[in-house]
């Protein structure tokens, strides 16, 4: 019963579940990404929402950069923090305007990935990511 009311972490945990909350939300996301990149690849006229007037095509070309190419990094864990900014942008803008006057029913979903986006923004991708080996390579080269 300690166990269950014990509130310090344990590391090894902590580490494999950011490895799984990251893999998993970037895989999710490419989904949305990919079929975007796809109406990018298609060529034609662009038809995609302007929500902050920046033209359809630059708003089309944004978020195929933050759904599609920043999820892949967050996948990696390679520049994790700066690839959630992005990724963070991308769902304010969809809760807060596109679905501004919506139900939360409408929102929901993009309220829990920026949550999630937040959370790897400030605790950083974990020990299982590109971006440790990187930080370990730079502390060494620092001694």
């Amino acid at each position: 019963m300690k166990r269950l009311f014990n509130t310090n972490f344990n590391n090894a945990a902590l580490h494999f579940m950011l490895l799984v909350l990251r893999v998993g939300i970037a895989s999710f996301m490419i989904v949305h990404g990919y079929q975007k990149l796809g109406w990018l690849m298609a060529g034609g006229e662009i038809q995609f929402g302007d929500p902050i007037g920046v033209g359809m095509a630059a708003s089309l070309y944004l978020t195929v950069f933050a759904e599609f190419f920043c999820s892949i990094f967050l996948l990696l864990g390679l520049g994790t923090r700066l690839a959630t900014i992005p990724l963070i942008i991308t769902m304010i803008v969809a809760v807060f305007i596109v679905h501004g006057p919506d139900g939360f029913d409408k929102k929901e979903i993009g309220l829990l990935y920026l949550l999630v986006y937040v959370f790897l923004l400030v605790s950083g991708p974990g020990k299982y990511s590109i971006d440790h080996i990187i930080s370990k390579s730079l502390y060494r080269r620092k001694r």
